[in-house]
């Protein structure tokens, strides 16, 4: 995931080519330059979840310059930015072409804030096959979003 997210975010990588990867859309035909990517920086295998693959490539593109930081969980970034909790509860219980579009949605609204993200807890929740992997991420998800201290808790009255 780091050598993706330096590829794409690096100067280097031709404007061009990062707009085309900022339009895809997970289940359409993806573009030359996906695939020029996915066959130099993603895994082996990566064509078993190529939608999954497309939606990652998409929203890291769309925040760059500065899309990913290790340190900044997914549910806190979503906290800081007002994200609702009918689109955390959405985020949390969605799957398939849905839960694609709602992260790119996301990742639309953080790029537009410069706000940046761990983008391994998306990858996570696209790429995770088993219920209890995807339970575990949901749950970190939820819990850095309302981790104690957090505005949010006085909100709904927690």
């Amino acid at each position: 995931m780091t050598n993706l997210v330096r590829l794409l975010e690096a100067a280097e990588f031709p404007p061009r080519r990062r707009a085309e990867l900022r339009r895809m859309t997970p289940g359409h035909r993806p573009p030359l330059a996906f695939l020029q990517l996915a066959y130099q920086a993603l895994p082996e295998h990566w064509e078993e979840k190529s939608w999954a693959w497309m939606t990652l490539v998409a929203g890291i593109a769309l925040m760059c310059p500065d899309p990913h930081r290790a340190d900044r969980p997914a549910g806190r970034v979503l906290a800081e930015v007002g994200l609702s909790e009918y689109r955390l509860e959405q985020l949390l219980s969605c799957e398939g072409e849905a839960l694609h579009r709602l992260l790119l949605g996301i990742a639309r609204l953080l790029g537009a804030r410069r706000l940046q993200v761990n983008w391994l807890d998306f990858a996570c929740l696209l790429l995770e096959s088993g219920p209890r992997g995807k339970d575990d991420i949901r749950l970190a998800i939820a819990r850095d979003f309302y981790r104690p201290g957090d505005p949010r808790r006085k909100k709904s009255g927690l």
